[in-house]
């Protein structure tokens, strides 16, 4: 499964801790059917041998509904799981060597946040980008800011889609129009919801009327 621009308008990052008294798979669910159009797995408390088995209780949920399963860093448990992509960042595998083992089909996706590292992905073999953070972020709070005119210099410099990530909430994501990303990676606007499928439909609304 390759990534379809149009699914990146929502992309749902999972953190079990922002959950409100529901499993994961369920929350998952939730999310999707409320919208989201990409899921990745990122659970960094947890060992490789559970990652696996999560990831194999995901895919089942994700295929159900078309969209497609990401892991977070690990491509060798997202390759052994059948997930269909995973996502690295900087100082991740690098991008060449995981196309090189993966093939051309296996999703990758790769963390940018300057000009440079965007392109060097994209001629490393990277199917997607993820820039920021946009915002202060509640799951990261280390991350690095980008401005608004970063985020648009990176989206423009590649021809590969570009997704905005951190912090984001349908109060401040309309901060970001018109900077050129395909859509916006959430973790806890989503998945620390209340309602999670309401919240994930009102953030997919949100992002259509920035892009």
């Amino acid at each position: 499964m390759k990534i379809d621009k149009k699914n990146l308008l929502l992309y749902a990052v999972t953190d079990r801790n922002c959950l409100r008294g529901i499993g994961l798979e369920e929350a998952v669910e939730q999310a999707i059917v409320g919208g989201v159009g990409v899921v990745q797995l990122r659970e960094k408390c947890i060992g490789k041998d559970e990652l696996f088995n999560e990831a194999k209780n995901l895919l089942k949920i994700c295929h159900k509904h078309n969209v497609p399963l990401i892991i977070n860093d690990d491509y060798e448990v997202a390759l052994k799981c059948g997930a269909d992509g995973v996502h690295v960042g900087i100082e991740d595998a690098p991008v060449s060597e995981i196309r090189r083992i993966a093939g051309d089909d296996f999703i990758i996706g790769a963390t940018a946040k300057t000009v440079e590292q965007a392109k060097y992905a994209e001629r490393s073999g990277a199917d997607y980008l993820g820039v920021g953070a946009v915002f202060p972020s509640p799951t990261k709070t280390n991350a690095i800011r980008i401005t608004p005119e970063e985020l648009k210099a990176i989206c423009n410099s590649v021809n590969i889609p570009a997704v905005a990530i951190g912090g984001i909430s349908a109060a401040n994501v309309n901060e970001i129009k018109g900077c050129g990303h395909s859509g916006i990676a959430v973790v806890s606007a989503v998945f620390g919801a209340d309602d999670i499928k309401n919240a994930a439909n009102e953030l997919r609304l949100a992002a259509l009327k920035t892009i």
